[in-house]
């Protein structure tokens, strides 16, 4: 198994090119189900969870040529509608090609999905809505069975509560559906906005792009034509190295981003002292002298991403003062808190609220990566902790974050993978 070994730095300078964004790809990826011939799609990440999708897309029947940031999906060979458990139980995400399948075939059979241990995301919002629109669902040894004989048809959907794999699965089992879906309480994330964008501009209309009511109208099942796309910006992976250049006071240049995804974040980075320079396409960040502590509450886009908490924690703990984080999305999300306080950070959790100390001298140990965004947490803290540190586990770091070692290593960071 692979570790990172990371020894503090004095600074990082240069460029960092940001890759495509993980959360936009997977969606868009089980979207070429709905498509009557090959799509092509640029700016891909080379990341864990897209080669995931693209075996169980496989698996299913596709042709998949993923190379050099981009992939060749052809779903008009599909043969299969059973999603199974040993490719699902990795990838929460695999639970978008349920609206898909469904509405192209009208039967599939999908595993309960895994993936990161940061709490409950039940796919209750998914089934409740694919019922709404005439699915017949059962549940039975861990398998979603859906079937929908004669189609699904559009209807009015109220979320009870904001899901962004909930609002993608459902704009796609809308494209195809009979009559208009309306969704009400729909996320809003960029990565939901780029699935709208693409589906509209391939015949089907959507109204309230970008905003929390979307009215999608159906094609009552013709196949899509999509055109060649490139995928947006990860801000995720965009935010992270923006805190790396604070964290470690060096100013870093970030190419290849879309600073108008990253307003939440670029705002509490101002607020803890950092400035920036700001073009269509890059982003520089001249870091502050005196890290200024910040209070973060994490909401649904676009207020703060919960994807970027841990991220802040680490900053936060070199802060001169006090920080409070409170996380509002995830129950379980503050797992990375312990293995920071194995490097020495002072943090004081009560219930889904973290209080952090500031200018903590933190020390290189052994660690252990919990989820995804977890890992670039210790990675940020370790790049300022005296010493050596060894982030294991890094298989989760691998799933969304496309050649980090890399990427550092080139602006100076002494980073190095590993084999245990």
């Amino acid at each position: 198994m692979d570790y990172l070994q990371i020894k503090k730095v004095n600074s990082l300078n240069g460029e960092i090119k940001i890759s495509g964004a993980k959360n936009a790809s997977l969606p868009l990826i089980a979207m070429t189900i709905l498509a009557k011939k090959s799509v092509c799609i640029k700016n891909l990440p080379n990341v864990a969870d897209i080669k995931t999708l693209l075996k169980l897309l496989s698996n299913l029947g596709a042709k998949c040529d993923f190379h050099d940031e981009m992939v060749e999906v052809d779903t008009s060979t599909l043969t299969k509608t059973k999603a199974t458990y040993d490719i699902v139980k990795t990838m929460r995400a695999s639970i978008l090609v349920l609206g898909p399948i469904l509405t192209r075939f009208g039967h599939c059979e999908v595993s309960l999905p895994g993936g990161c241990a940061i709490g409950q995301r039940p796919v209750d919002l998914h089934l409740k809505a694919l019922e709404q629109m005439g699915a017949t669902i059962n549940i039975e040894a861990g398998y979603i069975h859906a079937i929908a004989p004669d189609g699904l048809k559009g209807c009015d959907i109220i979320f009870d509560k904001i899901t962004v794999t909930g609002t993608a699965n459902i704009i796609m089992a809308a494209a195809l559906a009979s009559g208009v879906t309306t969704i009400t309480n729909a996320a809003r994330e960029p990565e939901v906005v780029q699935l709208c964008e693409i589906l509209n501009n391939s015949g089907v209309k959507i109204e309230g792009i970008g905003s929390a009511i979307l009215t999608i109208h159906g094609t009552s099942g013709e196949l899509l034509d999509i055109d060649e796309f490139e995928v947006i910006p990860d801000r995720i992976e965009a935010g992270t190295y923006l805190c790396a250049g604070a964290i470690t006071k060096s100013k870093l240049t970030l190419t290849n981003v879309d600073a108008g995804h990253l307003g939440s974040v670029l705002a509490k980075l101002e607020e803890m002292g950092n400035s920036f320079d700001i073009t269509d396409t890059t982003i520089t960040i001249y870091p502050a002298k005196e890290i200024k502590p910040v209070k973060i509450v994490t909401q649904e886009y676009p207020a703060f991403p919960t994807d970027m908490q841990a991220q802040f924690m680490a900053l936060a703990t070199q802060a001169d003062g006090t920080s409070i984080i409170e996380e509002k999305l995830f129950e379980n999300r503050f797992m990375h808190v312990s293995e920071l306080q194995r490097m020495g950070a002072d943090i004081t959790l009560n219930g889904h609220t973290a209080t952090i100390s500031g200018q903590t001298q933190l020390s290189g140990t052994d660690v252990m990566a919990t989820d995804l965004r977890a890992s670039s947490a210790l990675v940020l803290a370790a790049l300022v902790a005296d010493g050596l540190t060894d982030v294991h586990r890094i298989y989760h770091l691998d799933r969304g974050y496309d050649a980090l070692e890399k990427k550092l290593h080139l602006v100076g960071a002494d980073i190095k993978r590993l084999k245990e």
